[in-house]
């Protein structure tokens, strides 16, 4: 027999009928009631086996311990929305220099006094609008414009006059405890 014959036969056979059912669907039903069974017997025998187990008893709660109440007393606290004192301030308020020289403590801080002055390179200046700017390169390498009147380093070094190969400034330090003194120091262009 030919296998191109078998198909059509095949096809016939699956779409036969019988009492208006096709034969697929009573081949079904007859494989699904093959299936089933009445015998629980051991799912009888395991639920029996399980019941037949002692019963464990049940653990105590833990005590509940009491706890005392905190007593919150703002009065004794720090304003959360006032700046904090800076320790240099709280060492310099109560004494006076003995010729009236001293950092302003109040000032904002600028960005290159967190840098020490051997740490900061004048590696150029800008002329614009008729104003020379310094250009100054921080340890951190990035590059910051500054003018006369600015800050720079740790000891309170403000720019006094800006030439196109160094900056001037004059720095306050502390010279015996209460007193300060200035002391005139320069960036020379590096690079």
């Amino acid at each position: 027999m030919r296998q191109d014959h078998l198909l059509p036969k095949l096809m016939s056979l699956i779409s036969c009928r019988v009492n208006g059912l096709p034969l697929s669907y009573l081949i079904f039903l007859m494989l699904l009631a093959g299936c089933s069974s009445d015998d629980f017997s051991d799912l009888k025998q395991y639920i029996s086996v399980v019941k037949a187990r002692p019963k464990g008893a049940i653990e105590k709660l833990p005590e509940i311990k009491t706890i005392e109440p905190f007593v919150f007393k703002p009065e004794e606290l720090r304003d959360p929305f006032k700046p904090l004192e800076q320790p240099e301030q709280i060492e310099n308020t109560g004494t006076e220099t003995g010729n009236g020289l001293k950092p302003d403590f109040t000032r904002r801080k600028e960005e290159l006094e967190a840098f020490p002055l051997d740490g900061l390179k004048m590696v150029g200046s800008v002329d614009m609008k008729l104003k020379l700017w310094g250009l100054v390169k921080a340890s951190d390498n990035t590059v910051h414009r500054v003018q006369v009147g600015n800050y720079l380093g740790k000891n309170f070094g403000r720019i006094i006059r800006i030439s196109p190969d160094k900056i001037e400034l004059m720095e306050i330090l502390p010279d015996k405890p209460g007193t300060w003194r200035e002391q005139q120091t320069s960036l020379a262009l590096t690079e």
